[in-house]
């Protein structure tokens, strides 16, 4: 993987939609050469094709481990955990092991999981005010590190004049304490993945906004990977050290996931040619808008997997041992990704329970040993020409034993 320096082959000037003649003819060049560069790959890895969609292919099961010290689960359980919700996007655990969820229209639920593994249905906790048109409203949660003593959990959610990060005790009446605003909203591409990474610092990946030049924009807080203090300053060692910003050039990055070495990986969708799974890097860029997929340029990242949209537009992700698990939207799956211990890809990406939920938004590993993971079947995209029926019981939240992922299902 190339370790490329921060670039930009054009001027960009934040807030200016309009792109020059010149500059146009530059990024339909670069994203022709990434369509083939993208083919080309598919070649030597059998999970990305390209062209019409595949029937499911029988044979051997994803090798989906079960994370070293997590309570034994039974081989092959899954259950439903709630069910007629609205759009469930963030997904968090607290330290009694119970799940803290959002809905995207800002209802902020908790799910009660008793010792021995049993749920209870979901309690709202409040609703948070957000607008919830288009692709916004209530995104990622994040659980402090300290949420013993400090009572705080994260939300990421977009208002009528931007996305922002909060503070919240959810155990008070108090309203959300905004602690970064000004990220730019749009009814597209609005980012909302919210962790913290094993650093202890807050992480949240935003999109473009639908204006592909702010992902360029080292002064713009779109298209970006943020890494913040729990109170919105610029955490110590970012590549600037008077911004927030960690990694740039990213479209609409949905989902963070760390290794067990504490790389981080985020799931990013493009565009037409390819969605991608990339290895962030301090300062790096990753290309978009001059690639999606491969792209052969020493002065941006590529990715360590790509697949075409209909297979992928993949959202949240979670490590299990050396494997990256994410939840598919479009591709209506879950997509195992196995590496070594150095980072390098260890074999081919494996599809889990293909179309068996629809879309999927979010995954998680919870204290009960178990895989969490979270429909999206009401959020208007899941329509009968591509294979997803919404039905009473949606949205719901599933989990289910590793080994029952391992099974394929397909």
């Amino acid at each position: 993987m190339k370790r490329g320096r921060t670039g930009n082959p054009r001027p960009v000037h934040r807030g200016d939609r309009s792109l020059s003649s010149a500059a146009d003819k530059v990024v339909a060049m670069r994203r022709l050469l990434s369509a083939a560069a993208a083919a080309a790959a598919a070649l030597s890895l059998a999970s990305c094709s390209f062209g019409e969609p595949p029937e499911p292919e029988s044979g051997e099961p994803p090798n989906l481990p079960t994370p070293s010290g997590a309570p034994e689960s039974p081989a092959t359980f899954m259950d439903v955990v709630a069910e007629g919700l609205e759009v469930p996007w963030g997904l968090a655990f607290l330290p009694d092991g119970s799940a803290i969820v959002g809905e995207r229209g800002g209802r902020l639920l908790q799910i009660p999981v008793a010792a021995d593994g049993s749920v209870g249905a979901p309690e709202e906790l409040r609703t948070v005010d957000v607008d919830d048109s288009g692709e916004g409203g209530l995104l990622g949660i994040a659980v402090s590190p300290g949420y013993a003593e400090d009572r705080s959990l994260y939300l990421y959610y977009t208002t009528g004049d931007d996305n922002r990060i909060a503070r919240l005790d959810p155990t008070t009446d108090a309203a959300p304490e905004p602690i970064l605003t000004g990220i730019p909203a749009a009814e597209n591409h609005n980012g909302g993945a919210l962790e913290f990474g094993p650093d202890g610092f807050l992480y949240a990946a935003t999109g473009d906004a639908g204006d592909e030049e702010q992902a360029q924009d080292p002064e713009s807080l779109a298209g970006k990977i943020l890494r913040i203090t729990t109170d919105g300053a610029p955490a110590a060692g970012n590549p600037d050290p008077a911004s927030p910003v960690y990694s740039l050039g990213h479209r609409n990055v949905e989902g963070l996931a760390w290794d067990a070495a504490g790389a981080l990986y985020a799931t990013e969708f493009g565009q037409d040619i390819a969605d991608e799974v990339n290895r962030i890097e301090p300062g790096a860029n990753y290309g978009w808008p001059y690639f999606e997929g491969p792209g052969g340029d020493a002065a941006y990242e590529d990715p360590v997997v790509s697949w075409e949209p209909f297979e992928a537009s993949c959202a949240g992700a979670v490590f299990l041992e050396d494997s990256l698990v994410t939840a598919c939207l479009r591709g209506q799956r879950l997509w195992v990704v196995p590496f070594d211990q150095s980072g390098a890809l260890a074999g081919e990406p494996q599809a889990s329970v293909v179309g068996e939920f629809g879309r999927l938004r979010s995954v998680a590993m919870g204290p009960d040993g178990m895989l969490w993971v979270t429909t999206s079947n009401r959020d208007g995209r899941c329509v009968e020409e591509r294979g997803c029926t919404p039905d009473d019981a949606d949205d719901r939240i599933i989990r289910f034993s590793t080994s029952y992922a391992a099974q394929g299902r397909v």
